[in-house]
Parts: C-alpha cells; structure tokens; sequence
C-alpha cells in the first residue's frame, strides 16, 4: 500500500508550483483581445483575482491570474462549442 500513498502524492499538482497566465499572455496565446479574455475568466473557478489600488488613486484595478489547469478546462470547452 506504500507504492500507491507515494504515486498519489507525485500526481497531485501544488497550487503553487502550477503556472499562471496574466490576461495578457493569453491574449497574445489565443489571440484575443484582453477584454475578452477578462470576461471569459473573470468568474472561472480557481482563478485568483487581486485587488489592486494605484497611488493616489481611488480607482480599484483587479488582476486575474489564471492558473494552467483553469486555462486548459476552459479552452476544452470552448473548443467543444465550436
């Protein structure tokens, strides 16, 4: 039963070791425009997004980070609708 603990363990993928795209690298990948890659992940589960505020500014700017995992389910489906 030690053999399958430790294949299980090496099968899971960290959240922290998996890659992330920002909204611009996958709109360069899929050759979209950002808005568009925004609507489309902006309520995906798993992706992360950070609130940011610029200095001096009362404008909140928010980032998504769209981890690889997310980025492939979402290209599958999509690709299905076609």
């Amino acid at each position: 039963m030690e053999h399958k603990n430790t294949v299980l363990e090496l099968t899971q993928i960290s959240p922290t070791s998996e890659r992330y795209y920002n909204v611009q690298e996958i709109a360069a990948m899929w050759n979209i425009s950002k808005d568009k890659v925004r609507r489309i992940f902006q309520n995906e589960p798993g992706v992360l997004i950070l609130p940011s505020r610029t200095k001096g500014s009362k404008r909140r700017y928010t980032m998504l980070r769209v981890p690889h995992s997310v980025l492939e389910r979402v290209h599958r489906r999509c690709s299905l609708v076609s």
